[in-house]
């Protein structure tokens, strides 16, 4: 998955304004104790954060 898909999905989920604070302050055990921008700056896969994210936050399976 590329990035920009992935902050695409990001905001259709969270909203463009609350997408980049969800991923800046909000530390999930799925990514290991990380958030979304630390585990993409440690060199985690788009899909994989995606995936986490889903998992975390209960995106319906038709928005995955």
């Amino acid at each position: 998955m590329r990035l920009t898909i992935f902050w695409e999905r990001m905001a259709d989920h969270f909203g463009a304004a609350y997408a980049d604070s969800f991923a800046r302050d909000h530390v999930m055990s799925e990514l290991g104790g990380r958030t979304v921008h630390q585990a993409l700056d440690a060199g985690w896969e788009a899909k994989d954060v995606w995936r986490a994210v889903c998992a975390a936050v209960g995106v319906p399976a038709d928005r995955r």
